[in-house]
């Protein structure tokens, strides 16, 4: 089994040789690399390549390579120089026991390849809903029943307790309230902890009042239950839970649908739609960096799939032009806008119709909401 894993990953390294021309080696790439614990596909390409999205096609230029993922902490990888073009090999060694290298930090991602969720917003409206629990009371803790409307099912039957986070839209030009947030889209105008019916448009204090392209709503999940009794209401069971269970709190199917373990970043299939943007963070409110998620408005419907990559670019500033003014006053020459700068990559992990989730992979400056997505160069 050694041996043909070895004999796997040689190919794979072997055919660097071949595609690293075109690849582009990085000008400062290192001649021997030992892989460490904690490093990804993506890492130890872009020590060789100044295009690391380009790794899949390395792989695939060599068809007797079954899987690329094979690379294991301790590996040491050779680059030399055969015949006027590059070469990497892969020292022979008996590998450790353990995880292989994997594309992108799974374990850091699996809250949102398990309890997120990017649906419709009239199927969130419509679900099922916790109207009461046991008791009267106004929270619900594990082992306590929770009552259900809506709900169609089996006793027995295990559901999802989710909880909506955010509402994600997308605005086109001209349709924000100014310049500044113009084509972009807002990550947070309807929060469950925040006002009573975030379906409710009349009730947000978001300011968009509904304007804008609804393009889902995010729901979290925050429970399990199964079903004891049917009705309306259903009573159920809680059988976990991340927090407190309150009413309003909707109630979904288990989604077991398995994830993918496997990532092969690649360009776009088809040309970035304009509105593509940086909709939103997961986990931030200004800015983000490398290894962040951030949601992006483009999804299936776009042609966008797992491994999919962007360049993320900042638009450039409209300033003043006071040298061609002729004018001793300051800010009243006529507008010129600066050329976008380059901020980094991100790759999607998870696509839904209209949004998708991303995984920043590199970055030179902090990510922002707006910021346009494109074709890597």
């Amino acid at each position: 089994m050694i041996k043909k894993i070895f004999v796997l990953l040689a190919g794979m390294l072997v055919t660097v040789a071949v595609y690293a021309a075109g690849a582009q080696l990085r000008a400062n790439h290192p001649d021997t690399y030992t892989v460490r614990r904690g490093d990804t596909l993506w890492d130890i390409s872009s020590k060789f390549l100044a295009k690391p999205w380009l790794w899949p096609e390395i792989w695939q230029a060599n068809p007797q390579v079954r899987n690329p993922h094979l690379i294991y902490p301790g590996d040491v990888l050779n680059l030399s120089f055969l015949n006027g073009g590059p070469h990497v090999g892969l020292e022979p060694r008996v590998h450790a026991e353990g995880e292989a290298v994997p594309a992108i930090p799974l374990s850091e991602l699996r809250m949102f390849l398990k309890d997120m969720r990017v649906m419709d917003s009239n199927a969130v409206r419509n679900a099922p809903y916790v109207v009461g629990l046991e008791e009267a009371r106004l929270r619900g803790a594990v082992g306590q029943n929770i009552y259900v409307r809506g709900l169609q099912g089996a006793p027995g039957q295990r559901w999802a307790i989710v909880r909506p986070t955010h509402v994600f839209r997308g605005f086109e030009q001209g349709d924000a309230k100014d310049a500044e947030n113009e084509i972009v889209g807002h990550e947070l105008d309807s929060n469950v902890a925040m006002v009573n019916t975030p379906w409710d448009e009349d009730s947000r204090n978001d300011g968009h009042y509904g304007r804008g392209d609804d393009l889902g709503v995010e729901v979290s999940v925050i429970g399990n239950a199964e079903t004891l009794r049917t009705g309306d209401p259903s009573t159920l069971l809680l059988l976990d839970s991340t927090m407190e269970i309150r009413s309003g709190d909707r109630v979904l199917p288990v989604d077991d649908a398995p994830y993918d373990a496997f990532y092969y970043p690649h360009a776009p299939k088809s040309a970035v739609p304009d509105n593509a943007r940086v909709n939103a963070f997961a986990d931030a409110m200004d800015a983000v960096g490398s290894r962040q998620v951030v949601v992006l408005s483009v999804g299936a419907k776009d042609g966008v799939d797992n491994g999919t990559t962007f360049t993320i670019e900042e638009p450039g500033e409209t300033i003043h032009d006071d040298v061609a003014s002729n004018s001793w006053r300051r800010g009243v020459g006529k507008t010129v806008t600066l050329p976008n700068e380059y901020v980094g990559h991100v790759m999607v992990f998870r696509t839904f119709d209209r949004v998708s989730y991303g995984l920043v992979m590199d970055s030179l400056r902090p990510v922002h909401k707006g910021n346009r997505l494109r074709m890597p160069e």
